[in-house]
């Protein structure tokens, strides 16, 4: 569900000691998804992707990586679709998750997103990439005991962020 995505995006950008701020944006680490100033960075129109075109985009990155989508992966909550994609690789079948991983990050950087920011913990690899007005966060989690290979994009629009924020709320029991 969207909470998980939601808290991929939200932790991803968080205590980003040891990582490096590609974005010159002084944000400290703190997350862009819901913010605007990053928007409309990127890419090579002045159309913004929707949810469709940025999933397209990962799925092509990935698989031409040697991932296939792990049909277990998260569930956009049907009020998000328009402002959140996931993509969870079945890192277990992949021959080598860490170059698939580095792979889909470089065809995507290379198809116009923007690396802001990279994080880095243990043996656990986010990179926070941004285009058109979303924010991408790549997180590699391969080489530990749980194979994790995760893709999770957001509109940084204003409107989906107020989306995504009232969805995080709701999922999360205090």
């Amino acid at each position: 569900m969207a909470a998980a995505a939601g808290v991929v995006l939200l932790v991803a950008g968080c205590g980003s000691e040891g990582g490096a701020d590609k974005g010159g944006s002084g944000s400290g680490g703190s997350s862009s998804a819901g913010s605007n100033a990053t928007g409309g960075s990127g890419g090579s129109g002045d159309q913004k992707p929707d949810a469709d075109a940025v999933t397209a985009e990962i799925e092509a990155a990935a698989t031409g990586a040697g991932f296939a989508q792990d049909a277990s992966g998260e569930d956009v909550a049907p009020e998000l679709k328009d402002c959140m994609v996931t993509w969870t690789a079945d890192a277990e079948k992949a021959a080598d998750p860490v170059k698939s991983y580095g792979a889909t990050v470089a065809t995507l950087t290379g198809g116009g997103w923007k690396e802001a920011r990279s994080f880095e913990q243990n043996s656990s690899v986010i990179k926070t990439l941004e285009k058109g007005g979303w924010t991408l966060q790549a997180s590699n989690h391969a080489t530990g005991p749980v194979k994790l290979v995760m893709f999770v994009a957001a509109d940084s629009g204003p409107e989906c962020a107020a989306k995504i924020a009232a969805d995080n709320k709701k999922s999360v029991k205090p």
